[in-house]
């Protein structure tokens, strides 16, 4: 096989792995993919929301909690020393009474705005709830997609390694000088960096050459590359 003949083998394994690497950056998942992370990264934000004001509820709850009991503490303990029998004048029991009497009815407007409040996070405990089951539903698609992409892309990594095996294989057998010509035209003719010349067509870029330039190329030292003058990669005669 010449080294042009074998230029044509390593561009078919070339163009293999163009396609190979196009596939593994395209698949349809990815596109699903990075709009359910999108789908996640707003719910994430919602459920944030949610969270966020749920915990300064359930806090107000406790505050409310927390002073009711204070009241209520206070209150005991003013009916403690009523009825202990250290308190005889009248006057000062009846104080008391009416001291009791006002923290009961402060307690009891607590109560009732600590209701509101127990009423009120429950809501956002149930609000949360509802978010959570939606961000793992996006969770579990994520999961499903990453895997599915994971493993096609392993089964592309396969194919690869044995391109470029193969590829590295007959470059082994070519001329470095050669090769770099190839590399350079390669990446001047998007990925196409040599072709075969059928007719006055070039298969690279399919494209026709003038008769002129075609009887020049038949013409010229057998040791001389020609090239396509549309896209210029190097060309096999046939």
């Amino acid at each position: 096989m010449t080294d042009l003949a074998t230029l044509l083998e390593i561009q078919t394994h070339d163009t293999t792995i163009d396609r190979l690497r196009h596939r593994a950056a395209t698949l349809p998942e990815r596109v699903e993919l990075e709009g359910r992370n999108a789908e996640l990264a707003t719910i994430d934000a919602k459920l944030a929301d949610a969270r966020a004001r749920r915990d300064a509820v359930a806090r107000e709850e406790q505050r409310l909690d927390d002073e009711g009991s204070t009241l209520e503490a206070r209150a005991v303990a003013v009916e403690k020393k009523m009825y202990s029998g250290e308190i005889s004048s009248p006057r000062e029991l009846q104080a008391m009474q009416t001291d009791v009497e006002s923290l009961r009815r402060h307690r009891a407007e607590i109560d009732d705005r600590e209701f509101e409040v127990m009423a009120e996070r429950e809501h956002l405990d149930a609000e949360v709830a509802e978010i959570e089951v939606a961000r793992a539903v996006i969770t579990a698609d994520v999961d499903r997609l990453g895997q599915a992409i994971a493993e096609q892309v392993d089964g592309i990594d396969t194919e690869l390694d044995a391109e470029r095996a193969a590829r590295a294989e007959q470059a082994a057998t070519v001329a470095g000088s050669l090769l770099a010509k190839y590399e350079s035209c390669r990446a001047q003719a998007r990925g196409i960096g040599v072709a075969k010349l059928v007719g006055n067509t070039c298969q690279g870029c399919h494209l026709t050459i003038p008769s002129t330039e075609v009887d020049r190329m038949r013409h010229q030292p057998p040791d001389t590359l020609a090239h396509c003058d549309n896209c210029g990669c190097i060309l096999v005669l046939s």
